[in-house]
């Protein structure tokens, strides 16, 4: 659906060489035309059906606005975009765990941030990722009432990106890659928080990341919700799996702020667009790994997979890069964000 995304690679055996691809998708529902669309298909008909002096010539015209029609017909409808939404936040969408459980091998789970308590909303460990010794950092959501509750709903207090860059800094002093699995709706907001030093903890956890000379890979798995996901995804490579949403606000919390009404959560999203396609056009992330036809709660084993061989391949391009450069290019790379001239 979308041709100038580019996705991580899913090979079918190991003897297939590693490579990375473009991909392809569709949304099985029936497209609506939107209002630009129809105007120009309006005013393509009336200009093809003019009665023209000899000599007049309108080509010229008729060609931008083709072009521009075929433009608009190749972006995704504010329905596919809203229903990536959904898949992002659909509640049998696999976890940092449930990924864990499927790509890893010899994990030990790591708890702590050595201060004030061990945060549940970030997991974080050590583990082997097909033989490589990684350090992994993710949010963690729940399945039941209790363990949401339990989890904050993946929204991080400032312990657990103390925790974070505990594990970050434990890598660095063993030479493992930082492997991030990011889902949240963003940094938990409440006054506790903000007590413990919450948007220090996040502006700490990103200089961290930056200062590492170690690889760093990250990957948006379901939510990436503004500074509460950006703290764990300074990385080398960003990726970003097909159904998941990368944003600085909630569609809900965007529509409060505009429109003074949540219920406009729709035409929000329709505006930032926070699917993966367009976070690739932006150039904030750097790749779309697949999921199964779907999405990967239609299947977390193969799900798994595509997302392991994506973080596998995106190591292998960045091991034995001299940490100069490593550090180098990352910054350089988070500094252009933005930067329109």
């Amino acid at each position: 659906m979308f041709a100038s995304a580019t996705s991580t690679r899913s090979s079918p055996a190991p003897s297939c060489a590693r490579r990375w691809r473009g991909f392809s998708g569709s949304l099985e529902r029936s497209r609506v035309p939107r209002d630009a669309e129809i105007r120009l298909r309006d005013r393509l008909s009336k200009l093809s059906g003019l009665d023209l002096l000899r000599g007049a010539r309108l080509s010229g015209e008729l060609e931008r606005l083709q072009r521009q029609l075929d433009r608009i017909e190749a972006e995704p409808t504010d329905e596919e975009i809203w229903a990536k939404v959904e898949l992002a936040r659909h509640e049998d969408r696999p976890f940092t765990l449930d990924y864990v459980e499927r790509i890893l091998d010899d994990w030990f789970e790591l708890h702590g941030d050595r201060g004030r308590a061990d945060d549940a909303a970030i997991v974080t460990g050590i583990g082997k990722l097909e033989g490589r010794t990684v350090a992994l950092v993710g949010h963690q959501k729940g399945r039941d009432i209790k363990e949401r509750t339990q989890r904050n709903f993946g929204m991080a207090y400032p312990e657990g990106y103390r925790k974070a860059m505990r594990v970050m800094e434990l890598a660095e002093r063993h030479g493992f890659p930082v492997v991030s699995l990011v889902d949240t709706p963003g940094a938990y907001p409440g006054v506790a928080a903000e007590q413990h030093g919450q948007g220090g903890a996040i502006a700490r956890s990103q200089a961290v990341m930056a200062r590492l000379s170690v690889p760093t890979v990250a990957c948006i798995i379901g939510e990436g919700g503004s500074g509460g996901a950006v703290a764990i995804a300074l990385s080398d490579r960003v990726l970003m799996q097909e159904n998941a949403i990368y944003s600085v606000i909630s569609p809900e919390g965007c529509a409060a702020i505009l429109w003074r009404d949540a219920g406009e959560k729709r035409k929000a999203a329709a505006a930032f667009k926070p699917d993966a396609a367009h976070c690739l056009e932006l150039g904030v992330i750097d790749g779309i790994v697949p999921e199964p036809e779907g999405g990967a709660q239609a299947s977390p084993d193969e799900a798994a997979r595509l997302l392991g061989a994506a973080l596998g391949d995106a190591l292998d391009d960045l091991v034995g890069t001299p940490a100069q450069e490593l550090r180098k290019a990352r910054r350089a790379k988070f500094r252009a964000m933005g930067v329109l001239a």
